[in-house]
């Protein structure tokens, strides 16, 4: 098994990595009411990391107003960075590497989770009609962002991602998917703009390329890197041309910044709340444009086998989150075949250490 393509090295960025087995972003409520790291996120992430392994940390907010969720992360205060340094220093004395994922929700926040009450914004004055996972309330109508303010997000960005390196991180990863702010731009169904970020494929992907270049120039390409959900439906997205949409998106950056430290595809046909496995793979059409490393997620925690055919037939790097939750040292089971622990979905959301680093590394029978 470790002759196979997902236990083979590769180069991300200017990290020389010996596996592809990647752990997903993974939200998670273990942060302070202050939003900074705590001793939990340096056990958690030291007892995933692995020699050549690469972590992506759960998604971190960029500022105040990006989201609020109480207990969720943020890079952008003093002690944020500070704590963060601890989680970086004990991945990388493990010999791990590790990026840090940057969010801003956009219209899936609340005005209640704002310091003044500041109404939630978004590419256009529309509201997901589904209720609130956080709070179960019905969500706001956002307003629509001015193109001043739409630029001073992308300095946000820029500004979290020096952060991040000045924290020890080896790159960070935009979080462009999952109906979050920087998909509302893309998807048709949550942009109805008639300035310069609305209407065209180029003008809804403005937002995502403008980030992309600003955070480049921040900190380099070979520390940056973004992941997409091209025809995810989560928060009401839905795009009217998907793969003409992702493919021009995955062309730009193949054509402007080609030493990107990687891409980062969810195949929507696995069900990431729920059980079900994909089985048809929709991400063909991005693989063949783009010439960097390339992470797929699909809801492998359930379908290893089938992760692991995908990295033999593609050479991408392959993304798992519930059994990596459940599995501390995943890697290693995969290697060897080992029995997985089992997940508890009912303690993802929670705020201390049951099913978050309690779980059990495999012990070998004599």
């Amino acid at each position: 098994m470790s002759t196979r393509a997902i236990f083979s090295p590769i180069k991300v960025g200017k990290n020389s990595l010996q596996h592809r087995v990647v752990l997903a972003p993974l939200t998670r409520f273990r942060a302070t009411t202050e939003a900074v790291p705590t001793d939990l996120h340096v056990d958690y992430y030291k007892q995933r990391a692995s020699e050549g392994g690469l972590l992506i940390t759960e998604a971190t907010f960029i500022d105040r107003l990006a989201g609020g969720i109480p207990h969720i992360p943020g890079i952008y205060t003093q002690d944020q960075i500070e704590a963060w340094k601890k989680v970086t220093s004990a991945v990388h004395e493990k010999k791990g590497t590790i990026f840090l994922q940057l969010w801003h929700i956009g219209r899936v926040g609340s005005k209640n989770l704002n310091p003044n009450q500041e109404q939630v914004v978004s590419a256009s004055a529309i509201a997901i009609t589904a209720p609130s996972w956080v709070s179960g309330d019905y969500h706001e109508i956002p307003r629509a962002l001015e193109i001043e303010e739409i630029k001073d997000i992308v300095k946000q960005y820029a500004r979290a991602a020096k952060n991040a390196i000045e924290a020890g991180f080896d790159g960070i990863e935009i979080h462009g998917a999952n109906g979050h702010l920087v998909d509302q731009f893309i998807n048709t169904s949550s942009n109805k703009r008639t300035d310069i970020y609305g209407g065209s494929i180029e003008n809804r992907t403005r937002f995502a390329r403008e980030i992309i270049d600003a955070v480049v120039e921040a900190i380099g390409a070979e520390r940056t890197a973004i992941r997409f959900s091209p025809g995810e439906t989560v928060h009401d997205m839905q795009d009217d041309t998907v793969v003409e949409t992702w493919s021009y998106l995955t062309s730009e950056f193949q054509k402007n910044h080609p030493q990107l430290a990687y891409l980062h595809f969810v195949e929507v046909r696995g069900d990431y709340v729920g059980e079900s496995v994909n089985t048809i793979d929709t991400l063909a059409p991005y693989r063949q444009i783009w010439k960097g490393p390339f992470i797929t997620a699909s809801g492998f925690s359930n379908a290893t086998q089938e992760a692991i055919a995908l990295a033999e037939k593609t050479g991408n790097l392959i993304a798992f989150g519930r059994a990596f939750i459940a599995n501390p040292d995943l890697p290693e089971r995969l290697r060897n075949s080992w029995e997985l622990n089992k997940y508890d979905r009912n303690t993802f959301y929670t705020n201390g250490s049951a099913g978050y680093t309690d779980y059990p590394f495999y012990v070998t029978k004599n």
